[in-house]
């Protein structure tokens, strides 16, 4: 029988890189199962449906949490709803697979109290100048937007200290092996004490 494994969270500020580096253990680890979120917001130039996030309609959001479809949900940033579907959550863990989140400060905390055995990572940037470059160097936000998302990000890093792990994000295939070497630390068997 396959033993359960242990979940693994990635939380961090916004314009952290947490969407990258979990990009870049897709890419280089299959081995790892990784959640894809669903999300009220527009897709970003680039991003897949089903890949990137499962994007779905305010009237499809309010009746998966209606359903309890959701491990965890939060509105973000003021605006868009997100959300962790929670069955393929369930089925990565039974199957004994390395499982990780990636989301934000408000569904770890509500992850916490569902599953307080899951491992808790905070990626956290070099520096808040180097945050600020990330936020603005994407392009993708309106002015009006990244002020709103460097306000939340400023709360979100005071939150380091609610985590188990902190991993910097000086670069994103440093960031993301030192993850998976946590997530495969945390998967592995305790050893045999038959003799």
């Amino acid at each position: 029988m396959t033993e359960r494994s242990r979940l693994v969270v990635l939380a961090g500020p916004t314009a952290v890189g947490k969407g990258t580096v979990a990009a870049d253990v897709r890419a280089r680890h299959p081995e790892v199962w990784i959640s894809v979120s669903a999300t009220t917001r527009p897709a970003r130039p680039g991003e897949v449906d089903g890949v990137h996030y499962h994007f779905v309609s305010d009237d499809q959001f309010t009746e998966m949490v209606e359903t309890g479809q959701f491990l965890e949900w939060a509105t973000v940033h003021k605006a868009a709803r997100y959300g962790t579907p929670r069955q393929p959550v369930d089925e990565a863990l039974a199957a004994g697979r390395p499982a990780m989140l990636e989301i934000d400060l408000q569904g770890a905390r509500q992850v916490r109290e569902t599953m307080p055995e899951a491992l808790f990572v905070f990626l956290k940037p070099p520096s808040w100048d180097e945050l600020v470059r990330r936020l603005v160097g994407r392009g993708t936000e309106s002015a009006e937007e990244r002020e709103r998302r460097l306000d939340t990000a400023q709360v979100e890093l005071a939150a380091e200290k609610e985590f188990d792990v902190t991993i910097v994000n000086h670069e994103v295939h440093a960031a993301a092996e030192e993850l998976v070497a946590l997530m495969m630390l945390n998967c592995e068997q305790p050893p045999s004490t038959d003799l």
